[in-house]
């Protein structure tokens, strides 16, 4: 019989640096139950997919450090597909990622685990000839269909619509093996883990909350403030004891060692004083600039190619999207949605017809629009108008929190939050007539929400956003929707 408190994986102060100047965890300790499912949040740059890669192995581990149970199985689902293996095909992209290679015929399982994931493709069919979003199916697949004793998920609602995070969650619910995933949404956070371990990158620790991912983050705002307050009281304490013994320090005699000990006294006060949690930096409130001499109407969408039952249908419909007017898309992933966006984008279809001189700012939840041999810096100055000045450069950068050092910085090596810095600033430099925004929320955290929020319902020019995150939508202004799954 299965003894579910046994423990699967165990940290036992743990020590962990790429640079030794820098360290990323210190004195780390927690413990895993089998069949828990937890929830990893920390800060955007709290190096938690660090914890994954020291779980299975993708970096140097010693036994003594990090413990994973004998003989248990571990899968990870990544973000995204990796080069090598978009020429596969779904068969031999399955096979490589079956834990039994001596199968000859593995094709009943692959159809058996396409289903869980309700997404149909054809075996023949090679990896890159895939949306993103079914990419994401297929890695998801590619991760279950190992059975895996221990399933690593990092940040798994990126690319998915609402269908696909139901489908998702509800497997998750009924999945009868250990869970850890990394993710900013709450909604979906809330529905199946059992707990929470958040990575402070100040302090470098981790902490254990039976609660749900809003109490936490509820928690860790009134545990900073405590903290704050104990340390200011503590600073204030010795910053006394140190006028008292510059007073005494001037007398002859006794008074002399007792300033001494006053300065001994103050020294622990400040060793009393902790190392406080600190919230992300949040970029900086902004405004997303109108395109210069924009007229009224800006686009007109007379017909969308949608894809049903695997063919291409023409719905027709009559869109326009006018100055000042933001206008919500809804559908299924299956529709072909990026295809549409990138189409409008291009202007060069029938159905679609662009105002003349109107700029697009396209945020495409892949950055696949970005050149990712650019530095940030060229990248940023490609989209600037010309002219503008390199302090104001630089100053509209540091908004987004892109040092000089990020500047410098092929995007390639960029994370996919720092990416996401990159494209919204990018943004706000190339001053669009039109918005078009598919999953803008993707990559970050809760506390920047806001802030981008605020920017898209005061932006006055035209906006077309695609969106499965409830919360985000309530804070901007809409104006038109369309639900495309219910077109005529």
């Amino acid at each position: 019989m299965a003894v579910i408190n046994e423990t699967v994986i165990s940290f036992k102060d743990v020590e962990f640096f790429y640079d030794f100047r820098k360290p990323i965890l210190e004195n780390v300790t927690f413990n895993v139950r089998k069949w828990s499912k937890i929830t990893i949040m920390g800060q955007n740059w709290a190096w938690k997919s660090t914890i994954f890669k020291l779980i299975n192995w993708t970096l140097e581990k010693k036994s003594w450090v990090v413990n994973v149970g004998q003989k248990l199985t571990i899968a990870t689902w990544y973000q995204v597909v990796m080069p090598e293996d978009k020429e596969l095909t779904v068969q031999a992209f399955f096979r490589k990622y079956f834990p039994d290679k001596t199968v000859f015929n593995i094709d009943k399982q692959i159809g058996e685990i396409l289903d869980v994931v309700n997404l149909k493709a054809p075996l023949d069919k090679t990896i890159k000839a895939f949306s993103g979003w079914q990419q994401a199916r297929l890695l998801l697949a590619a991760a279950l269909i190992q059975n895996p004793d221990i399933l690593l998920l990092d940040e798994p609602t990126n690319n998915l619509d609402r269908d696909g995070i139901w489908h998702l969650t509800t497997f998750l619910q009924n999945y009868k093996k250990t869970v850890l995933v990394i993710s900013h949404d709450s909604e979906f956070l809330n529905s199946f883990t059992d707990w929470v371990l958040y990575l402070d990158v100040h302090t470098k620790k981790v902490e254990q909350f039976v609660w749900d991912y809003n109490d936490v983050v509820e928690q860790i705002k009134k545990n900073m403030e405590k903290e704050n307050m104990a340390n200011a009281r503590l600073a204030k304490e010795a910053q006394a004891k140190k006028e008292q013994a510059n007073v005494f320090a001037h007398k002859w005699g006794k008074l002399r060692l007792v300033a001494k000990k006053m300065r001994e006294a103050a020294e622990e006060l400040e060793d009393d004083m902790v190392d406080t949690r600190k919230e992300d930096k949040t970029i900086r409130e902004f405004t997303i600039p109108l395109q210069e001499d924009v007229g009224w109407v800006l686009l007109s969408i007379h017909s969308v190619h949608i894809i049903q039952n695997d063919e291409v249908t023409v719905k027709n419909i009559e869109v326009e999207l006018r100055k000042d007017n933001h206008l919500l898309l809804s559908w299924p992933n299956w529709i072909g949605k990026s295809t549409l966006l990138e189409k409008i984008v291009s202007w060069k279809e029938d159905w679609c017809k662009l105002t003349p001189w109107v700029k697009i700012g396209y945020y495409r939840q892949d950055f696949s629009n970005l050149d990712f041999s650019q530095t940030v810096y060229d990248c940023l100055r490609e989209a600037a108008w010309e002219g503008l000045p390199e302090q104001d450069l630089r100053s509209k950068a540091a908004w987004f929190l892109i040092t000089w050092e990020i500047m410098k910085t092929c995007i390639w090596d960029l994370s996919e939050w720092q990416k996401w810095l990159v494209a919204f600033c990018r943004l706000v430099f190339l001053q669009p007539g039109i918005l078009i925004l598919d999953e803008p929320t993707n990559h970050i955290n809760f506390r920047h929400i806001p802030v981008i929020a605020k920017a898209l319902d005061e932006f006055k020019g035209g906006m077309i956003l695609v969106s499965h995150v409830d919360e985000f939508v309530r804070q901007i202004r809409i104006d038109d929707y369309l639900d495309l799954d219910n077109v005529k």
